[in-house]
């Protein structure tokens, strides 16, 4: 299977959009998919997030999302937040050049490190990370709130 990683730019986002909420409804939590298309339009051009695509034949079938961060222990960070790959193409090693696209790119911005989160019930992930000697830490909770506007 041919698949080429590359940089996503403003005409992947309507697929990149899609692909997240394909990623929420694996999750099982499609109705806490909010943020519009519109949304993303806006804050890719603003620079909150970078995005790269996994394509096969011309079409997307892949994406990862991530942005920088600062860890104030380690220095400069990559925050992966989301990763996804269409069911049809798992297994052909689309996530893994994904996945290395991303770590490239960490370390050409000279990052220290790089985070993310997997559900404690998404096997197949799990087992991904660990085959990538990621370190899974299961003793920090998450902590959010959400903020409404007023």
């Amino acid at each position: 299977m041919d698949i080429t990683v590359r940089k996503a730019d403003k005409n992947d986002l309507a697929v990149v959009h899609d692909l997240v909420r394909g990623l929420a409804i694996y999750e099982k939590e499609e109705a806490a998919f909010t943020a519009t298309l519109e949304e993303y339009y806006q804050d890719f051009e603003a620079g909150w997030f970078e995005c790269q695509v996994a394509e096969s034949q011309g079409d997307i079938v892949g994406m990862i999302i991530y942005y920088e961060t600062f860890s104030t222990w380690k220095g400069r960070m990559l925050y992966l937040e989301d990763f996804f790959v269409k069911e049809a193409f798992r297994r052909y090693g689309v996530g893994q050049k994904l996945f290395d696209a991303f770590h490239k790119t960490a370390r050409k911005k000279a990052c220290k490190m790089t985070k993310w989160q997997v559900l404690d019930w998404n096997t197949p992930a799990v087992k991904f990370y660990e085959k990538n000697n990621a370190i899974i830490e299961k003793e920090w909770w998450n902590v959010k709130i959400f903020l409404e506007n007023d």
